[in-house]
């Protein structure tokens, strides 16, 4: 058997799969090029995707009708076009569970950052810019009894909720069926985590924005086009909303040119997952999908469509 992984991963999870059968590892150290992935998974029985790769029918044909199994090193899995490889009986996984307290660590940390103002104060030092302290100076604002609006309660929105709660805030949700437009008036801050799906695209867009306060902020670690970036960008120049701390990017991995100009916004790249202990703990499930198809089991985390 042949398995494909699309690019590196810890050594693991390769060891996992070495039991298997071929393994072969992208040397780029970039996202295939659509062109290059077809190419690679010809003859493949497994591939390891990230979720910079687009799996889709011109994929399964490329790799012909071995292939039993794409395992997504990502919760999500817009990135693959599931329905077109159920018809061909190819089975789809993620990894969900095994970064939940990381992202949510990671969108704590981009709101602390935000209304404490840390990174724009290591900015300041940086440039060797003069200071002095006194009782105006730099001032942001506090959590304590503010409003968390989680839109996505699923495990990374609740353990997002949990690390709210202990600073002290009172946290609102809004579902699948829920209407948004009542948590985004009454929201401090608005924290998503909805999967992208052709309902949550643009899902904060201008008419969304201008029903937030101004006085609140907006932290986006799921997936960039949840978020139309360009009227987000209107909205923090003209001080509609307060300011806004991404992890993820419309056009990933550029930016809205605007953004990177402001400092009421806190950018990262992509790094809710990067942690040593759950990017490994990631490869390793994607690898027991993998492991578990490939041996005639059921796998341990399919995605249905």
């Amino acid at each position: 058997m042949r398995i494909v992984v699309t690019r590196r991963v810890p050594e693991a999870a390769l060891v996992e799969l070495r039991a298997l059968g071929e393994v072969w590892v992208s040397p780029e150290d970039r996202p295939l090029t659509p062109d290059e992935l077809r190419k690679a998974v010809e003859g493949a029985s497994a591939v390891v995707s990230m979720l910079h790769d687009r799996i889709d029918a011109s994929v399964a044909e490329a790799a012909g009708p071995g292939l039993r199994v794409v395992a997504n090193v990502a919760v999500g899995y817009d990135n693959i076009d599931v329905p077109a490889l159920a018809e061909r009986g190819i089975a789809v996984t993620n990894t969900p569970d095994v970064l939940t307290d990381a992202t949510a660590d990671l969108a704590f940390g981009l709101l602390l950052a935000l209304t404490r103002r840390i990174a724009e104060g290591d900015r300041l030092l940086r440039a060797r810019k003069p200071w002095s302290f006194h009782l105006g100076f730099m001032l942001g604002s506090g959590l304590q009894a503010k409003t968390l609006g989680i839109i996505g309660p699923g495990k990374i929105g609740h353990a997002m909720a949990k690390r709210a709660e202990a600073f002290g805030m009172h946290v609102v949700y809004s579902g699948r069926n829920d209407p948004v437009e009542d948590l985004l008036r009454v929201a401090d801050v608005v924290s998503l985590h909805c999967p992208l799906t052709p309902g949550t695209r643009h899902l904060i867009d201008a008419a969304a924005l201008k029903l937030m306060k101004p006085s609140a902020v907006l932290i986006n670690t799921t997936r960039g086009p949840v978020v139309d970036e360009a009227a987000l960008a209107d909205a923090l120049l003209s001080r509609r909303i307060a300011g806004a701390g991404l992890d993820v990017f419309e056009h990933e991995p550029d930016v809205e040119p605007r953004l990177l100009e402001l400092d009421n916004v806190v950018l990262t790249p992509h790094l809710g997952s990067a942690t040593v202990e759950t990017r490994t703990e990631m490869a390793l499930l994607a690898a027991d999908n993998v492991t578990a198809v490939l041996t005639g089991a059921e796998p341990l985390n399919p995605v249905h469509h």
